[in-house]
């Protein structure tokens, strides 16, 4: 299973998964929930002290993982993680795609590189899993993948486009391949969490804003533990959801839109308000080209 590998043992045959984002919050839960259903699974991410973490995690709790670093951006290094699963295993199960950064802010004050870095990490990153793991699901006629989309996708999100952009763009893309794949055997879900207790808002960009404005605002919000959400995203894909969303939550939405477009507007106003409260006093000026850098969702 490769570095920091929690058991050893015969894996042709096994049931395998591979995780990205798995260092941290909703992907190390889903990791978790996974080799506790007698899963082996692969805890891919570009942040190795938490991988690592995660495996050891997993190990103590008798389920069997691996560590592999992965920037989700490299389509040749997710190609290289997936073929060397399949190749270990003579199977892939699942593909997760949930590695993500969150950045929030008012698109006036975004540049191309806060476009290019979120789209390459959210939306890309998820591309390139696809196209790794897709083929050869297709290939053993089986396998699920499992995207990381986000309640954002099910609405407007002022302050947040980027983000959401990804998020819309991710919903679209996993509900189109669902009916797509599922002739070959392949099923394919997209996981929409909403208010979940994880570290991405922390490591999130907060462009001219002021971050413990917003973070006071959103610590109002009563939290899924990622857990709790692991448990709820793992049995949405043995029904086989195309969407998997807390349902109170997501039944409220749509209601919520579609009888009452007027309170709607009022609540999205209320955001762009709240937000612009939070806005630095200094103007951004243009901004420097930012490196590619990845944290887990």
């Amino acid at each position: 299973m490769g570095k920091g590998e929690s058991k050893q043992g015969t894996q042709q045959g096994r049931r395998i998964a591979i995780v990205t984002g798995a260092a941290s919050g909703i992907g190390r839960a889903i990791a978790q929930e996974l080799a506790g259903r007698d899963i082996d699974v692969i805890v891919a991410d570009i942040n190795e002290a938490g991988g690592n973490q995660t495996v050891e995690m997993i190990g103590k709790a008798g389920g069997r993982a691996g560590f592999r670093k992965l920037d989700v951006t490299d389509a040749e290094q997710v190609e290289a993680l997936v073929q060397d699963a399949y190749r270990q295993y003579g199977r892939l199960d699942y593909m997760f795609n949930n590695a993500g950064i969150s950045m929030y802010g008012e698109l006036y004050d975004m540049t191309l590189p806060h476009w290019q870095r979120i789209m390459e990490v959210n939306l890309w990153g998820v591309i390139h899993g696809i196209q790794a793991a897709y083929p050869i699901m297709k290939k053993q006629g089986f396998g699920h993948i499992a995207n990381t989309s986000s309640a954002t996708a099910m609405g407007p999100a002022p302050t947040a486009a980027a983000y959401a952009t990804t998020k819309h763009a991710i919903l679209g893309l996993t509900t189109s391949l669902h009916y797509e794949a599922e002739s070959f055997g392949v099923k394919v879900s997209a996981l929409c969490p909403a208010f979940v207790d994880t570290p991405i808002f922390a490591a999130s960009e907060g462009i001219n804003m002021d971050k413990a404005k917003i973070e006071a605002q959103m610590n109002k919000q009563k939290k899924m533990s990622p857990e709790e959400f692991a448990r709820l995203a793992v049995k949405g894909l043995e029904r086989n959801q195309s969407v998997v969303c807390p349902m109170p939550l997501r039944r409220t939405m749509d209601v919520f839109f579609a009888l009452f477009p007027a309170a709607h507007r009022s609540l999205m106003r209320l955001v762009c308000r709240v937000s612009r409260e939070a806005r630095s006093v200094e103007p951004v000026t243009e901004a420097a080209p930012i490196q590619p850098t990845r944290s887990s969702g």
